[in-house]
């Protein structure tokens, strides 16, 4: 999905009977009867095992839909660690993804077409009865109106598409009387208020019972929304007006899209990211096809597609060519400028692009689509699950993984157009991926960090709503489906409306006018049909041939990542010096520094300092490279700070009922036994007397040969460590006790020593937060025999032990690698806010270990260099590529000593404070969480 869900499905194969196929650009009246071109690319699949695939897709459906309706019905969404629901208001805050959550059984409506594709038409009639008897949409909750404008009016929408097919085919749902189309009036009119805009682009959140602006709505102060939010809402809310013939949505949902093309780059053709809803201005300039603006591109095809109106095609057809100009560098698709193009903005890509893949097959450009699908498989075999943010050289960037469903979206539209079986057995990876690292006894879990497989409580509505129902159309015939798939369109949440809507109920408002177009390139343009010699060439081994160069990609050493140069410099000038690149000692590099207004100032501690002044630059266009490039420069130094901390270790629980199923992140220890370089600890949890462990245990022979759980506070780690190893166990846990803690809302930190020698500690220690540690104490109380394993990252499951729980365990036996790829030198960070035109960065000649901070004490860690001209960021200068670990963020805290009267619960430096320089990556990030990136 473009935001917070997983959604931006590509739609179905355009039907002959549509009045829009004879100018369709899709190519996709190809697609069918050219699927068994390709087959000689690899070995077939028997249908057997499609069967066999198909039938675990389902049995994963009813562990995943079943545990949701046991622990959290009528709860939105469930949490599958802790076994309940999550219920906004009752758990811990978690920004802007919370505002998925409207108290309106989200996962229940967002499942409801699933039920169907996947046969289950029983469970289906069942759940509809409980949305009109349980679900209240008037509830007083703030609310993503993009987020209940795909998930919930989509669920909606798609159920009750759904639930008239059945009814017409008579045996199902005879009773059904259009109340889910009621439910969607009813909630359409409660998202129309949101629109009340000088600009037509809609609030980012509404009150459900209030509305925007009232006091108690508690919203309608916000001035700016991201591209997606406002331009993915054509399909439902033109669906909507279709149905009901109010025509009101769809006028709503086209005036912003009239917008957005309004506001593009001229020059350029591309979008920002977030623009201001009242002036229209662009808020964030750079430009990309992944989060924050993803579906807005998806949304003007298929509303071409749905509503055959003529502009929403060549509107997406002057975006295309843009994006293939600038953004589209294969595999790779980078965010750039969207007033110098050729000058990318970032050198990361999110997770959200991988849906890219599966729109350019219903666009009909399959070359492009087959080479990024195939970068972004390299990358989820390297560490089980695509990262939400890696580099340009295939490195982590953002670890977390809350299984996203683009990637399988776009498996299944490239084998529909291919029938290729290669992506079959992409698509058993990712089933056996999920079951082995995601599964766990209440459902599936979110991945924490893909590099050491620790979990999240959570597990979103987009899971059921996309993931499953793109697996299981993957493998599955056409009689294994009870109704034509082809009469349908995907939404971006992969809900079903169906095509004749394009013939019902047409709007008799004005249809759009598109203008000012620049002269494009006409290969965008000639994918229209018959052309399947283009599409698919006679050689069945096309598509392997273009896959082949790309299996090595990720695995190249010491990548240098990809060097735009603009069209200038074709004529002969040299493209921009890049900070990876420079040397202090090559006096070209200072002379192009001079040119960019970068002085540097050599210091007396040996370090070197770049100051920018933007006056004393040679023009505009040096003084925005200078930027850059101080900008690139603090990245490197920001990304050599993090490589002094050590990574996040991980607690997995192996003993009877989870087998390894529940994995925990944990703060490390710098001291005891490096989990990184020895041999992981096995062994069972026993709770320590005194539970502080502050004092000779008192309870030795039940800690004997176990390792120990004690609580934090009233004394050093350290002393801890001592008094648990005395006592003879094997490791230590320590549990925070700041009650409700989690590592879900806090930043991972490292436990440091009591500043004197700790060589005798021997045992390894870490550190769980409060929530995590419910989870072992709560499985310590329930079974008493609990075994944990202490690693640096998680392990492989016992197939033998597992086999008994799970039905589907056989492909848990594959001795599949858990080998993570090295993170990279360089992520992308951000500075703090410098005067006008100048910026700074210090490059010391080697960097200093981080230092402990002294929580119990009141210590807080060093503050920022306050002179705006003196912002010291330590940077290797020496343009060495390493292959270093990439850290997360973690938080070096000791305990020492304290008064009882002490307040523990404040101890934790709040996450914004310690990720102040950082304002753009957490920006993005935030936008990737809302967007459900």
């Amino acid at each position: 999905m473009s935001e917070a869900g997983g959604g931006r499905g590509c739609g179905s194969v355009v039907p002959q009977r549509a009045p829009w196929s004879l100018v369709a650009t899709t190519a996709a009246l190809c697609l069918v009867t050219a699927t068994s071109v390709w087959t000689a690319g690899a070995a077939p699949m028997s249908r057997e095992e499609k069967q066999k695939l198909g039938n675990q897709v389902l049995e994963m459906f009813d562990h995943a839909y079943g545990n949701y309706m046991e622990h959290a019905y009528p709860a939105d969404e469930l949490m599958p660690l802790t076994c309940r629901g999550r219920v906004r208001g009752q758990e811990p805050s978690r920004g802007d993804v919370d505002d998925a959550l409207g108290k309106f059984s989200l996962t229940l409506i967002d499942s409801l077409d699933t039920l169907v594709v996947l046969n289950k038409t029983k469970e289906f009639e069942d759940a509809v009865r409980k949305v009109l008897s349980d679900v209240n949409l008037d509830n007083d909750v703030v609310v993503s109106v993009f987020e209940t404008n795909i998930r919930v009016l989509g669920g909606l929408l798609g159920g009750h598409s759904l639930a008239i097919m059945l009814r017409e085919k008579g045996e199902h749902m005879q009773w059904y009387s259009d109340e889910l189309l009621q439910m969607a009036t009813q909630l359409g009119y409660k998202l129309l208020p949101a629109f009340n805009t000088t600009s037509g682009l809609p609030y980012p959140r509404i009150n459900l019972k209030f509305g925007i602006r009232k006091p108690e709505a508690r919203t309608g102060t916000e001035t700016d929304t991201c591209t997606a939010c406002a331009g993915t809402l054509i399909l439902e809310f033109a669906a909507l007006s279709r149905f009901t013939g109010a025509a009101v949505f769809e006028e709503y949902a086209r005036k912003a899209l009239d917008f957005l093309w309004e506001k593009r780059q001229r020059s350029s053709n591309l979008v920002g990211v977030t623009i201001n809803i009242h002036t229209g201005d662009w808020v964030r300039k750079d430009s990309g096809v992944g989060a924050g603006i993803d579906s807005y591109y998806e949304y003007l095809l298929k509303a071409y597609v749905l509503l055959g109106d003529d502009s929403f095609l060549e509107r997406f057809n002057t975006h295309y060519d843009a994006i293939m100009r600038y953004i589209s560098q294969p595999p790779l698709l980078l965010d750039v400028h969207i007033h110098k193009p050729m000058l990318n903005a970032r050198t990361w890509m999110d997770a959200l692009l991988a849906f890219f893949p599966g729109l350019q097959v219903l666009k009909g450009d399959i070359r492009p689509a087959i080479e990024t699908h195939e970068m972004l498989y390299q990358v989820i075999k390297k560490h089980n699950f695509l990262p939400e943010a890696f580099t340009t050289d295939f490195r982590v960037h953002w670890a977390q993984h809350p299984l996203r469903p683009e990637f399988a979206e776009s498996t299944y539209f490239l084998y529909k157009a291919t029938g290729d079986p290669y992506y079959l057995e992409v698509g058993k990876t990712l089933i056996e991926n999920l079951n082995k690292y995601a599964r766990v006894p209440c459902g599936f879990a979110a991945m924490k960090d893909v590099r050491t497989g620790s979990h999240e409580d959570r597990m979103d509505s987009f899971f059921l709503a996309e993931m499953f129902k793109y697996l299981y159309l993957l493998f599955a015939d056409k009689e294994d489906i009870i109704f034509d798939i082809e009469d349908y369109i995907f939404t971006t949440e992969a809900h079903l409306l169906p095509l004749w809507l394009s013939t019902t109920n047409q709007s008799t408002s004005k249809k759009n006018t598109t203008s000012e177009y620049i002269e494009l390139d006409d290969s965008n343009f000639d994918w229209t049909c018959p052309n399947t010699q283009i599409l698919f060439p006679n050689d069945p081994l096309y598509a392997q041939s273009i896959r082949e160069p790309l299996k090595n990609v990720v695995d190249k050493s010491c990548p240098r990542g990809i060097i735009r140069v603009e069209e200038s410099f074709r004529s002969g000038a040299k493209p921009p010096l890049r900070a990876r690149d420079f040397m202090a000692t090559n006096p070209e590099h200072l002379e192009i520094l001079k040119k960019m207004g970068v002085s540097l100032i050599h210091l007396k501690d040996g370090r070197v300092q770049l100051v920018q002044h933007a006056i004393q630059a040679a023009s505009s266009v040096d003084a925005e490279d200078g930027l850059r490039f101080m900008q690139e420069m603090i990245e490197l130094s920001s990304q050599q700070q993090k490589e002094q901390q050590l990574p996040p270790r991980a607690v997995q629980i192996v003993s009877h009922p989870f087998f390894g199923r529940v994995v925990l992140t944990a703060g490390p220890a710098q001291f005891g036994l490096d989990l990184a370089k020895h041999k992981e600890t096995r062994g069972f949890v026993a709770s320590s007397t005194p539970y502080n462990g502050c004092s000779e245990l008192t309870n030795p022979e039940a800690v004997m040969g176990k390792i120990a759980l004690i609580q934090r506070g009233q004394c050093m780690f350290a002393e801890k460590a001592r008094n648990i190893q005395n006592a003879g166990a094997i490791g230590g846990i320590v549990i925070d006790d700041n009650e409700g803690s989690s590592s879900d809302t806090a930043p991972l930190f490292q436990m440091a020593g009591d500043g004197k020698d700790t060589d005798d500690i021997r045992i390894p220690m870490l550190f769980l937060f409060s929530k995590e540690g419910s989870i072992i104490l709560d499985a310590l109380r329930e079974y008493e025999a609990v075994e944990v394993l202490l690693s640096d990252k998680a392990k492989d499951r016992d197939p033998d032990m597992e086999s008994e729980e799970q039905p589907f365990s056989e492909s848990d036996s594959q001795n599949q690698s858990t080998e993570q790829l090295a993170l990279g030198p360089r992520e992308v960070g951000s500075v703090d806010q410098e005067p006008p035109g100048e910026s700074s960065a210090n490059a010391p000649p080697e960097s200093a270990p981080a230092a402990a901070a002294d929580e119990a004490a009141g210590v807080s860690p060093p503050e920022q260099n306050s002179d705006p001209l003196e912002h010291h960021e330590p940077t290797s200068l020496d343009g060495e590529c390493t292959d270093l670990d990439n850290q997360l963020q973690e938080q070096s805290e000791t305990e020492e000593d304290s008064n009882p009267n002490v307040s523990w619960g404040k101890k934790d430096q709040p996450i914004d404070s310690i990720l102040a320089d950082w304002s753009e990556d957490i920006e993005a990030f935030e936008m990737m969480e809302k967007d459900e990136l």
